[in-house]
C-alpha cells in the first residue's frame, strides 16, 4: 500500500479508501441486496491486513448502523484508522431524509456520531453535502468549533464547487474535498482539482467505478430493480448503458495490456491525477477491497492516459 498526505495539514492517508455506504444496509443501499454484518466486519479487517488506513463512512448510511459496524469492526486498530465520516444529512423517527448545515445541527450530528463509531474524535468529518438551510460559512463555523474542542481533527467537505468552497475558505481552512470522480465522469479535472491543488485541498474521490459500470461485469441485457436509483439513471440504461458497455470493453482492453483488470486500471486512473490523496472504493464483501489493491501500486503513462481520456470523450 502506499499513502498520501491529505491536503497540506491533514494525516498520510491509504491511496486507496475503504468505502462504508453498503456495509449499513438497508436505505439506498437496499438496492445493491441484503448485508451481513459478519461479512462487512471480515472485509474491514483484511482491509486492515492489506495496509488500508482511509475508512470512509457517513451517518445517513444505513441511517447509523453503518457508522456502528465500522465501529466495532476496528476495535482495538482504531487508533491505526483514519476514520471518516459526514454530517449534514439528517433524517426523522419516518426515516425521511433532510438536508441540514445549521450550526447546532452540525454539533448534534457529532456527537451522535462519535457514540455509534465509539470513539472520542474523529479524523476527518465532512460536510455531506451543501445545504440550503445554512449558509456554508455557518457550516464551517460548526466544523471548526467541533475541531478546536478536539472531538474532529480535519475539516472535509463533499460534493462542493469552487464557489462553496471559497466561501468556506473564509472562515477556516478546508483539509479535504470528497467529489465524484472516474475515467467516465471526468469533470472535475477541469477545473474544480486544479483549485484544490492551489490551495492546499487534499481530494478523496468517490466512486471511481462510476456505480459498477467499469466493474466489468455490465452488458447490454444488464438490468436494475425498480427500487435501485440506476434503473432511473441514463447512464445506466437505455442508450447510455450501451455505450458505456462499449466503453469499458475496450478500457478493458487497455488493462489487460497493463496487466490488470478493469476496476484496478480506473482505481489507477484516478490516482494518476497529482490532485488526489485517495480513491474510495464501495466494498461489500473482503475480494471488493483486495481485488483492487494492486492499483495503488500502478503508474500509468501518458500515452495510456491519454488513450483512456480518448474513449471517455467519445
Amino acid at each position: 500500500m502506499k499513502y498520501r498526505k491529505l491536503g497540506k495539514n491533514g494525516p498520510k492517508i491509504s491511496v486507496i479508501g475503504f468505502g462504508s455506504w453498503a456495509i449499513g444496509g438497508g436505505g439506498w443501499a437496499s438496492a445493491w441486496g441484503e448485508q451481513d454484518d459478519a461479512l462487512s466486519i471480515e472485509s474491514v479487517r483484511a482491509a486492515l491486513d492489506a495496509g488500508v488506513t482511509f475508512y470512509d463512512t457517513a451517518a445517513v448510511y444505513g441511517l447509523g448502523h453503518s457508522e456502528e459496524v465500522l465501529g466495532k469492526a476496528l476495535g482495538s486498530d482504531r487508533p491505526n484508522a483514519v476514520v471518516a465520516t459526514k454530517c449534514g444529512l439528517v433524517w426523522d423517527d419516518a426515516g425521511a431524509i433532510a438536508r441540514s448545515g445549521a450550526y447546532e445541527s452540525i454539533l448534534r450530528e457529532a456527537e451522535a456520531s462519535l457514540r455509534r463509531l465509539g470513539t472520542d474524535y474523529i479524523d476527518l468529518y465532512q460536510m455531506h453535502w451543501p445545504a440550503e438551510d445554512a449558509p456554508q460559512e455557518e457550516t464551517m463555523r460548526a466544523l471548526e468549533k467541533l475541531a478546536q474542542d478536539g472531538k474532529i481533527r480535519c475539516i472535509g467537505v463533499s460534493n462542493y464547487n469552487i464557489e462553496q468552497l471559497e466561501r468556506s475558505l473564509t472562515v477556516a481552512h478546508v483539509d479535504s474535498l470528497q467529489p465524484p470522480y472516474s475515467i467516465l465522469r471526468p469533470a472535475v479535472e477541469a477545473q474544480l482539482l486544479p483549485f484544490c491543488q492551489q490551495n492546499g485541498i487534499g481530494v478523496v474521490a468517490y466512486s471511481p467505478l462510476t456505480s459498477g459500470l467499469l466493474s466489468g461485469t455490465y452488458t447490454y441485457e444488464t438490468k436494475f430493480s425498480d427500487d435501485d436509483w440506476r434503473s432511473r439513471n441514463k447512464a445506466h440504461t437505455g442508450e447510455g448503458l450501451r455505450q458505456n458497455v462499449d466503453k469499458a470493453e475496450r478500457l478493458k482492453a487497455i488493462a489487460e495490456r497493463h496487466g490488470l483488470t478493469l476496476p484496478q486500471l480506473a482505481v489507477a486512473y484516478v490516482l494518476a491525477h497529482p490532485a488526489l490523496t485517495s480513491a474510495i472504493v464501495g466494498v461489500r464483501k473482503p475480494s471488493h477491497i483486495t481485488g483492487v489493491l494492486p492499483a495503488a501500486d500502478v503508474a500509468l503513462d501518458d500515452a495510456t492516459l491519454v488513450e483512456i481520456r480518448g474513449i471517455a470523450a467519445e
